[in-house]
């Protein structure tokens, strides 16, 4: 029985693309309210505690900033155009090496994978993006077999990735079954009306 709430950081950043964080965000955040006990605490972090321009001019403030988040259980890092500039910063990607390694699980959403190879996270594994990232990724993580026309790739016990932006809802789902099992998954996709009881 889980006893406390497993915390799950999704990063967010200037021109992040709102489906990559707000997806997963959703199936987390329902879990963490249907399932009992609890199993989820959901929160962003974002590179400063600034409020943040995400796609399409909304703005989201985060609860934390990387400076101060505490070590999460589950680490999610989102896509979008804004992942370009990222990836010249060094203290990101010490950062979200040093999340994940005290971390249970690290996930990724769309190009937020390129933010885990800068990080050295997905050296060896099989792991996939955007499929207009593929060629980036390969650039960036040369030992990286990248999978192309999956949802999602499990690459080992620790790190999953997705594909590109509403790929990360069904990485999430799959991710909550694997922790908590299929009749939570289920009550999931019954609140958000989505994946298999969509086809009902």
């Amino acid at each position: 029985m889980i006893v406390n709430p497993r915390t799950v950081a999704i990063l967010v950043f200037d021109d992040v693309e709102v489906l990559d964080f707000a997806g997963p965000h959703e199936v987390f955040a329902v879990a963490g309210d249907l399932v009992r006990p609890s199993p989820f605490y959901v929160y962003e972090v974002g590179i400063t505690g600034a409020p943040v321009l995400v796609r399409g001019r909304l703005v989201v403030s985060p609860r934390y900033s990387i400076a101060d988040c505490p070590d999460p259980d589950i680490l999610l890092v989102p896509g979008g155009m804004g992942v370009r500039p990222l990836l010249k910063d060094s203290t990101l990607a010490s950062w979200i090496a040093e999340k994940s390694a005290a971390a249970e699980l690290t996930l990724s959403v769309c190009t937020g994978a390129l933010l885990l190879a800068k990080a050295g996270l997905l050296a060896g594994l099989r792991a996939t993006t955007h499929h207009g990232a593929f060629e980036h990724l390969a650039l960036l993580s040369p030992t990286t077999e990248i999978v192309e026309g999956e949802r999602f790739v499990e690459g080992s016990g620790a790190v999953i990735t997705s594909g590109g932006i509403s790929a990360g809802i069904d990485m999430s789902l799959h991710v909550v079954e694997k922790l908590l099992g299929p009749g939570a998954r289920e009550t999931v996709e019954a609140e958000m009306e989505y994946g298999a009881w969509r086809k009902r």
